[in-house]
């Protein structure tokens, strides 16, 4: 294969039994960017529970925490086969640690620790190693109605916004949804402004924002709907105007929405849905944001906690944690449409995928 003609694929999985999983650690493929096979690379099987990866913005390192513990793991890429060395490990000093993100200047981390209600900042060094927790900040509110998926602060995701300012967090356990941002002289998150209240008992879980930086779109959990948000680019404050659901109408069984993202054209919304097992797909007004069903696709297994837009959104992967696939889509450009490519990877309880051109 040429250079330029293959990405590089990383699987993030559940591996443990107290989450009945399958996944045997962090999978490595390569692949075809003309027809978008998969081929196995390498496996890291001492890994426990890989459950969410990110990139540092050089894109030559990868992180990932390991949910239901307390850590995060630094590795180096080799940029010719894609494969991965770790370098060091972290605690988050918190539980459950389940997404983060790396800052613009390539000299923090950010994590998200679901179960412990806190946000925690960590040093990162020009060899990609990390250092150890400089902040930590605990998130605070009134909890949910929902008895048992909202028994006190839940943040699900950290997220910087396009111009890298602002962190997003959205808060399933307490219906809000966070902005901070990162004091890089002292080393301190910092809570910008008052954060925006969801409907009662959504379960805020993962943000995407809109090439242009002005629009985020939050996906709840909990009752499977996408809020959309303007975002004020000056003081990063989230205002609510519109909220969709993101099952069919005809689906009348209970379903947990999972991912979200943004087409790079800004022209549709995806979001995933356990339960319905599907993909929304969302058309987006250019003048107002406003959001309109278009479909929804199988996602070809069950329980597709995550998935994935790639080259140059011409193909989605999505990730079906219950039934052991990532199924492959083919994206039409202009409807916004998923067809099913009718090729599957197999992989243990698969959560995360995250790609690198070659």
């Amino acid at each position: 294969m040429l250079e330029g003609s293959r990405s590089f694929v990383y699987v993030g999985a559940r591996t443990t039994k107290e989450r009945n999983a399958r996944g045997n650690g962090l999978n490595v493929y390569a692949m075809d960017n003309a027809t978008g096979a998969w081929t196995h690379v390498q496996l890291l099987a001492d890994l426990v529970n890989p459950s969410f990866l990110a990139f540092d913005r050089s894109r030559r390192f990868l992180y990932t925490v390991h949910g239901d513990l307390s850590d995060i793991t630094a590795m180096a890429i080799d940029p010719v086969s894609g494969k991965l060395a770790v370098i060091n490990r972290q605690s988050t000093e918190g539980k459950n640690p389940v997404h983060l993100a790396v800052d613009p200047t390539n000299r923090f981390v950010v994590v998200a620790n679901h179960i412990t209600s806190t946000l925690a900042l960590l040093s990162r060094q020009e060899d990609g190693s990390l250092g150890a927790v400089i902040d930590l900040v605990k998130l605070e509110g009134k909890i949910g109605p929902h008895r048992v998926e909202q028994p006190f602060a839940k943040p699900h995701q950290v997220e910087f916004d396009p111009s890298g300012a602002f962190i997003v967090v959205p808060d399933k356990g307490l219906d809000l949804v966070f902005t901070y941002r990162i004091d890089a002289e002292k080393g301190k998150l910092m809570l910008a402004g008052k954060p925006v209240q969801a409907r009662e008992g959504a379960g805020p879980r993962h943000v995407a924002f809109h090439p242009s930086g002005r629009l985020a779109y939050v996906v709840n959990e909990l009752d499977s709907t996408v809020t959309a948000y303007h975002f004020d680019l000056a003081t990063g404050a989230l205002s609510p105007f519109q909220i969709v659901s993101a099952v069919p109408d005809a689906y009348t069984a209970n379903s947990r929405a999972a991912e979200i993202a943004v087409s790079a054209d800004g022209r549709f919304v995806y979001a995933s849905n356990r339960g319905d097992d599907s993909i929304a797909i969302l058309a987006v007004d250019q003048a107002s944001g406003r959001l309109s069903p278009v479909g929804w696709t199988a996602s070809g297994g069950k329980t597709p906690r995550f998935f994935a837009l790639a080259l140059s959104d011409k193909f989605v992967f999505a990730a079906n944690e219950d039934t052991d696939t990532i199924n492959s889509f083919k994206r039409d450009a202009v409807t916004g449409r998923l067809v099913t490519t009718g090729e599957a990877i197999n992989v243990g309880s698969p959560v995360c995928i995250l790609f690198r051109q070659g």
